[in-house]
């Protein structure tokens, strides 16, 4: 299936003006930027993780502004609960009848941003379970859609602070992508401090009408399913997803193990990522493809996006976290042991 040449340009021009118009009031991040914006295209969500007051917020917003979605924003903190976001069934009164009617939650909206999600306890983050993985929310035993497109951006802080609470297993692998945000340089530093505390500050010019603000996405998402993925990588993908397993897991099929899996996967990972994490691999190298004008994936595409597709995944161990071993060295590693097995 051929895409046409005009529809690439579109999507690579789309994408181009969505990175300058962010870069006119967010200062550095442009590589976490660029992530975030795949992600978007190829369906996913993003968990982004950062101290505070290193942009995570204004990225969010900022974004929602951009594309002219419907917008809600969701501060979690410990005494959220699920229903606060969900939404629940509320008792009317109409011509003298009573009856329950659905009051829908901020989770109907195309973009949500998820605040300082692990300020919230377990059972209230997997209420987005349901909406992240489905698309719906089911309250009462009744399923109720939710918009199109829809895109959950949730910030994290890190766990160590007061305060904080680890995100389950199965919501972060929800995530398409896991980005960390760093501390900004001097030179960025001393821009964000001019851009803020001046007279007036930029704002965005939104790139869709926002009656077909919608249809827009869902067209420019649908273009980046259309992009052909060769058997070869389609292999390559699956064997860096399995290389993060180690030969010792027990939910390995009898007499299979990850061909690939190396000393430091066995030593300090008690669980690898799921399929999952493949299909975030080639949907992420899927719009790379396509902001390059091709309707074709290559091993380089794949590469891009395997430290934020893959990282969040894995489980480690205690000695992990005792020799300060980091998953996305890890991810590294496997990269770095798969270009060599290339050339």
């Amino acid at each position: 299936m051929t895409t046409p040449q005009r529809n690439v340009q579109f999507f690579a021009d789309t994408f181009a003006r969505m990175r300058s118009e962010l870069g006119r009031v967010i200062v550095g991040h442009e590589e976490h930027l660029e992530l975030i914006l795949i992600a978007f295209f190829a369906g996913g969500h993003v968990l982004i993780e950062g101290l505070p007051g290193t942009g995570k917020t204004l990225i969010v917003r900022s974004l929602g502004e951009l594309l002219n979605l419907s917008f809600a924003r969701v501060q979690f903190t410990i005494d959220l609960m699920p229903a606060d976001i969900t939404g629940t069934r509320i008792l009317v009164e109409e011509d003298g009848r009573r009856s329950f009617r659905f009051q829908p939650g901020p989770l109907f909206t195309h973009v949500l941003l998820a605040d300082e999600i692990n300020r919230a306890t377990p059972k209230t983050q997997s209420a987005l379970l349901e909406a992240m993985a489905e698309l719906q929310v089911t309250v009462a035993g009744q399923s109720y859609p939710l918009p199109r497109p829809f895109f959950v951006l949730a910030t994290l802080n890190p766990i160590e602070m007061e305060g904080t609470y680890p995100l389950p297993e199965a919501q972060l692998d929800r995530f398409l992508f896991k980005v960390v945000l760093r501390y900004p340089s001097h030179d960025e530093l001393r821009r964000i401090l001019a851009r803020t505390t001046g007279e007036s500050e930029p704002h965005l010019s939104p790139l869709f009408d926002a009656a077909v603000a919608a249809d827009e996405v869902e067209r420019l998402r649908a273009l980046v399913r259309q992009v052909m993925v060769a058997p070869q990588i389609e292999s390559y993908a699956a064997a860096l997803v399995r290389a993060t397993i180690p030969t010792t897991s027990k939910f390995l099929p009898a007499g299979d193990a990850p061909l690939a899996a190396d000393e430091p996967i066995n030593r300090y990972v008690s669980f690898g990522a799921s399929p999952r994490g493949g299909q975030a691999l080639l949907l992420g190298a899927k719009v790379r493809a396509l902001l390059d004008g091709r309707v074709h994936v290559t091993y380089e595409d794949v590469d891009a996006v395997a430290v934020p597709a893959l990282s969040h995944r894995l489980v480690v161990n205690f000695a992990a976290l005792a020799d300060g071993i980091e998953p996305r060295s890890l991810i590294e590693g496997i990269l770095a042991r798969a270009r060599r097995l290339r050339t």
